[in-house]
């Protein structure tokens, strides 16, 4: 909680505004292009399948995969879906490390 009022409320100069897009070219210092994030389901298989708006997020084709393990497995889902929930907590850390690491270059 101090780093959130130090940063945003007694000394906003210094933080990045979230509410608005990075300033930065995304692409600067790299070699090469970075490539693009993309998701493979569609809206319609995302409605179909009854997804909350918090889990569409770059990681939702994991979650779809998760999903479909427990269902078919109910009963046994921690011994027979643990590839496809390790699959998904990688994925949602890599998510928040490229948003981290893109939050701290905005900083810098």
């Amino acid at each position: 909680m101090g780093n959130v009022v130090y940063a945003y409320i007694t000394h906003p100069d210094i933080a990045p505004d979230f509410r608005t897009p990075p300033v930065f070219d995304p692409e600067f210092g790299f070699e090469k292009a970075r490539k693009p994030r993309t998701i493979e389901a569609t809206r319609e298989q995302l409605d179909r399948a009854n997804i909350p708006l918090d889990r569409r997020d770059y990681c939702v084709d994991f979650f779809l995969k998760w999903m479909k393990c427990r269902e078919t497995n109910y009963p046994f889902v921690k011994s027979s879906c643990h590839h496809q929930q390790h699959d998904l907590d990688n994925c949602q850390y890599e998510d928040y490390m490229i948003r981290m690491k893109e939050y701290e270059r905005e900083k810098r």
